[in-house]
């Protein structure tokens, strides 16, 4: 059985394609319409893909949950250091993230939220809209970690 290509590795494809219609765009429409559309792309993009990964998992709880983000740290794309696991939370931390370091190694610092970190609350919203996603800084905007909280139901963040 094939594989599929690692998540790194398409978002990097995926920059090499973007970046540049999205210089030309702005060319043409102004670069913070550009960012605008592209953003509204890609988090449409990811709200579909949430939906199948819940259908490919066989779920959209947060057991399976946890089984799609060990997609996102294929390659060792990200290290994680996990805050809280149960039936009603899965909380991580991000402390190194590849596709950041990826988009800064391309010059595509700037790109970088709107590739991947924009797609986050519109995947878990896709995946299941009952898990409450918040996330307060990232790695790639110059925080020291990513912290990635996820609540089942109607759990509140303490």
């Amino acid at each position: 059985m094939m594989h599929p290509l690692p998540l790194l590795r398409r978002r990097e494809i995926e920059a090499g394609v973007i970046a540049p219609l999205v210089a030309v765009f702005a060319a043409e429409v102004g670069a913070d319409r550009a960012r605008e559309i592209a953003a509204g792309v890609i988090k449409e993009l990811a709200r579909q893909g949430g939906c199948a990964a819940a259908a490919v998992l066989g779920g959209n709880g947060l057991r399976e949950l946890k089984r799609a983000v060990e997609r996102w740290t294929d390659d060792d794309a990200l290290e994680l250091v996990v805050r809280r696991d149960d039936a009603e939370a899965f909380e991580f931390d991000v402390v190194r993230c590849r596709y950041a370091e990826m988009y800064r190694r391309l010059g595509l610092a700037d790109l970088g939220p709107v590739l991947s970190c924009n797609r986050d609350a519109a995947m878990i919203e896709g995946f299941n809209p009952a898990i409450a996603f918040t996330r307060t800084q990232t790695l790639m905007e110059g925080a020291t970690h990513c912290d990635f909280r996820y609540r089942s139901g109607s759990q509140t963040q303490d």
